[in-house]
């Protein structure tokens, strides 16, 4: 089955090659993109979608999502708009919520998530395990995860939890029984590196314990302060490198000398009133960018990244065009994908029609619901 969308007003490829193709049309057929060009030059197909002078852009590719859990943290929420600061002890009353929850109750709660991001474009999602913090609630949530996306993240080591003997022995669960029983359902393995965490050496023993097990890194990197998290992502060849709020001229050098995506994720510091990252400084060092929603019950309560995309231009300094790049392709990038965050040839058939002439308005018009239609794989979905 083939599908033609074509008068589309403005079409945002994400291909470095042809970004930007105005008066387009696009085809896919089987679920990728079969071709790509100008309005009127298209080789047919057997539906035609009238996108009638829209914008059409890749699906979001949201690379940082917490979504298994239970439990609500509005008290902490409202205790922080007071001045309260944040410190992700919090994360410790997610767990105690998720380890009394059943199977049936998290993966309702995950569908509602997923479907939620679906509704705003995200048509891709990465879910990290991370508030179960014992062997078999982390398999359980990864279980759920891999109901959702193939891109399932091993986080154990997001905290010591209160139960654990201590932090090393903990550790020792993380790369040792929890790691056997988590690896066959997951992609990456993760680690929260920072003061009330893991240290270095922490994280680089559960980051290699993973990789040995044939698991991808990836690292939750100088949030709340400046640590060694950037510097052993690098040293490791994690894929990414998330949150990167507070970084040194070293670690700037290092994420571009070793190629590891700065997933940065502005819901975040809008929630916890902590400093931006600063994207300015990133881009202009040379390093990719991605932006996530860091979607979770504590820090990030937010599904949408066109949200996120009007924080990164109005309070880390993107373009618009640099903002729609690190929520497509960026992320893309993140994950180590190239069939997703494009629309070019051969590329999975994701993507999503706007109400506005130009991605532009994602930022330009922030909390207006301009996503009309959401087509993954072919198929209209939302």
């Amino acid at each position: 089955m083939s599908t033609l969308f074509d008068r589309i007003g403005l079409l945002y490829t994400g291909d470095p090659d042809r970004e930007e193709i105005r008066d387009a049309a696009l085809v896919v057929e089987d679920g990728r993109v079969a071709w790509v060009g100008p309005s009127g030059d298209d080789p047919g197909a057997d539906e035609r979608v009238d996108v009638d002078g829209r914008c059409v852009i890749p699906g979001f590719v949201d690379s940082h999502a917490h979504l298994v859990f239970a439990g609500d943290r509005t008290a902490e929420f409202t205790a922080r708009m007071s001045g309260e600061r944040y410190t992700a002890g919090g994360i410790r009353t997610t767990v105690a919520a998720t380890r009394a929850a059943g199977d049936a109750f998290l993966a309702a709660r995950t569908a509602a998530l997923v479907a939620e991001m679906l509704a705003q474009g995200t048509t891709t999602v990465e879910i990290k395990s991370g508030y179960g913090l014992t062997v078999a609630d982390e398999r359980r949530s990864l279980e759920i995860a891999r109901g959702f996306t193939e891109e399932t993240t091993y986080l154990g080591a997001h905290v010591v939890p209160p139960d654990a003997p201590s932090a090393d022995d903990y550790v020792r669960t993380v790369t040792g029984e929890m790691l056997a029983a988590c690896a066959p359902h997951a992609k990456w393995v993760d680690v929260f590196c920072d003061r009330g965490a893991f240290d270095g050496d922490q994280s680089r023993e559960i980051l290699t314990a993973g990789i040995k097990a044939g698991l991808l890194p990836r690292v939750h990197a100088n949030q709340l302060g400046h640590g060694p998290g950037v510097s052993v992502a690098a040293e490791l060849g994690a894929a990414s490198a998330d949150h990167c709020t507070h970084l040194t001229d070293a670690d700037v050098t290092a994420l571009s000398s070793a190629g590891v995506v700065a997933t940065l994720l502005p819901g975040a510091e809008f929630s916890t009133r902590s400093p931006y990252p600063e994207a300015r400084r990133l881009l202009d060092a040379g390093v990719t960018v991605a932006l996530a929603t860091d979607c979770n019950p504590g820090s990030s309560f937010t599904s949408s990244m066109p949200f996120c995309m009007a924080l990164a231009v109005r309070e880390m300094g993107m373009t618009p065009l640099e903002a729609i790049r690190a929520a497509t392709r960026g992320g893309a990038q993140a994950l180590r994908r190239t069939d997703i965050g494009v629309l070019r040839r051969g590329a999975r058939g994701d993507l999503v029609i706007l109400e506005a002439p130009s991605y532009v308005h994602l930022a330009y018009r922030p909390g207006v619901p301009l996503v009309v239609q959401v087509w993954k794989e072919g198929r209209r979905v939302a």
